[in-house]
């Protein structure tokens, strides 16, 4: 790397440069463009901000891979072209340091020379007030900048000087061009002023002739017009007369039939006024069957969603036991909803004249032939006066049940702990039997000792017998104690368990009845509501369209009653 003449080549050593190398070449560089630059971190995280902040046209090809392979054959010649690059921009900003480009910018009409003279005095100034101490008064810093104030001001005037003297010089120089002007203007020649006059004259002259042709044309023109009009006013007039030969015949009936001219004039007013009410009510017509047409394709997007909303409860209905009339929770009573409006158009029968003849079945919007369904007539139920009760009973009814299924269940279970004490109360029995079992077996085995010792001492036959007769009882009252024992703890704990079987089930039962129960009435109520919303807001548009077509028509007849009032004033 060298420098000469104030340009900077950066060329390739003969072997690959090193990381270090690039290292130091990208820092001299860029110490050339700012002086102040410290570099605290690795070269592969201080690289792409400093290019992305001197804008670098082709800063995305440089990766912080490549950056670790600097002198790699695929990706050197990326790094020369940046140092490069950095080359010429230092030595752009040398050239700018050193005013080589004030010539560029006094072509272009820029002065730069007071950027220049405030930029030095900022520079000398902030550099010495720097320097001075953080306690120092202002009348010290004024002192200290007075003389860099001073100094651009002799600046200013000697930049000024040199405009001021091209000014003066300017001045003497448009004096005597206005002396030159004037002189000029008094010794002017007739034959230059002649010459003048007469090529105005001969542009006047093309313009006249081009003028008179235009003219000659326009006045054929007219002849032929004339002409044409002409034959048109013979026409006219023979119609004027055929006209006039017309009214004295229309006169003389009118005179032979008593009607006045005043009469006629005033059945022609009439006339055009009610034809212009006609065209009027015409303009109206169109403008209502506009209107007409629109309410009719919302309310018929309204009917949908009614017929949507009436298959859905249905569907509910089914569900929940409530429809047909023979389901466990209807009672007897219709609980199903039907859209009371006319079916759709038949597309199977024939078609024809069905327009025309304006039946109700080919249009389902209207009840008849002119008006429409009544909110009310729209289903076959009465939601509010019908329904809406049926289904209170039906939530009380389901809420009694509820609590009947309750209290059974809490019986039940209150029965299940007797059976329980019971059962508790024959295990003790149980165990005393058993311990009287026990205490009788003990008997038995000191009877038969003393039986055993009896016949060593030759007890007598007759007491023997007795003896084995008494534990022949005893043993079948054993027996018979054992086996009602055993069958009354098998039925204890048979019953026990379809008890608590039937407990489970009941439970179990009351608590999928109890869930079911609630979230088919809160289904019902928010459908409900839904549906006497959704009903009402059909209503209070319909009624609001009702009550503006009314309005309107109210006022198109005003309308035509004041221009009847106005053209009879007239």
């Amino acid at each position: 790397m060298s420098q000469e003449t104030g340009i900077f080549s950066v060329r390739r050593p003969r072997e690959s440069p090193t990381q270090k190398d690039f290292v130091y070449m990208f820092q001299w560089l860029y110490h050339r463009i700012d002086p102040s630059y410290r570099f605290q971190k690795s070269i592969d995280q201080e690289v792409p901000p400093i290019l992305a902040q001197l804008r670098y046209p082709f800063q995305k090809s440089i990766t912080k891979s490549s950056l670790s392979a600097v002198g790699s054959a695929n990706s050197w010649y990326i790094f020369l072209g940046l140092l490069h690059w950095m080359m010429q921009l230092a030595v752009m900003l040398d050239g700018y340091g050193a005013n080589h480009y004030d010539d560029a910018c006094a072509d272009a009409g820029i002065d730069v020379s007071g950027d220049k003279i405030v930029f030095e005095f900022l520079s000398r100034a902030y550099r010495d007030w720097l320097s001075m101490d953080d306690d120092a008064a202002d009348d010290d810093q004024d002192r200290v900048l007075a003389p860099h104030v001073e100094a651009m001001a002799q600046e200013f005037d000697a930049s000024n000087a040199k405009y001021l003297n091209e000014l003066k010089m300017l001045e003497a120089e448009n004096g005597r061009l206005q002396k030159d002007i004037e002189v000029l203007e008094k010794s002017g020649s007739d034959v230059a002023t002649l010459d003048r006059n007469f090529k105005i004259m001969e542009e006047d002259k093309v313009k006249f002739e081009e003028f008179d042709n235009r003219m000659n044309q326009k006045s054929e023109k007219y002849e032929a017009r004339i002409q044409y009009l002409q034959e048109e006013l013979d026409k006219v007039m023979q119609e004027l007369k055929e006209a006039d030969e017309e009214r004295s015949s229309l006169q003389q009936a009118v005179d032979d039939q008593g009607i006045s001219t005043a009469d006629i004039d005033r059945m022609t007013t009439e006339r055009e006024r009610l034809q212009k009410g006609i065209e009027a009510t015409s303009l109206r017509l169109e403008e209502a069957k506009k209107k007409v047409s629109e309410k009719e394709g919302e309310a018929s997007r309204k009917l949908d969603d009614l017929e949507r909303m009436v298959e859905k409860y249905n569907s509910i209905g089914y569900q929940i036991g409530l429809i047909p009339s023979t389901a466990p929770n209807a009672k007897g009573k219709n609980f199903e909803l039907q859209v009371m409006a006319n079916e759709g158009p038949n597309f199977s029968a024939s078609q024809m004249g069905a327009s025309s003849s304006g039946s109700p079945e080919s249009d389902r919007l209207l009840a008849d032939a002119v008006t429409g369904y009544q909110p009310a007539h729209m289903l076959n139920l009465d939601l509010r006066g019908q329904l809406k009760p049926s289904f209170l009973s039906l939530r009380k009814e389901i809420s009694e049940r509820r609590t009947v299924a309750m209290d059974e269940m809490m019986k039940h279970h209150d029965l299940l702990d007797g059976i329980k004490e019971a059962i508790e109360d024959k295990r003790g029995e149980v165990e005393a039997l058993e311990h009287r079992v026990r205490a009788a077996e003990e008997e038995y085995e000191k009877t038969k000792e003393t039986l055993a010792w009896a016949n060593t001492n030759q007890i007598t036959h007759t007491q023997k017998l007795a003896s084995d007769t008494q534990i022949e009882k005893m043993e079948k009252e054993l027996a018979k104690m054992r086996a009602g024992l055993t069958e009354s703890v098998q039925l204890m704990e048979q019953r026990e368990m379809n008890t608590n079987i039937e407990f489970e089930q009941l439970t179990l039962r009351a608590n999928s009845l109890r869930e079911e129960l609630h979230t088919e009435i809160e289904k019902m109520l928010n459908d409900i509501i839904r549906f006497k919303v959704h009903i009402q807001k059909n209503l209070e548009d319909y009624e609001g369209f009702v009550s503006d077509e009314v309005e309107k028509e109210l006022g198109g007849n005003d309308e035509v009653l004041d221009d009847t009032q106005d053209v009879e004033m007239s």
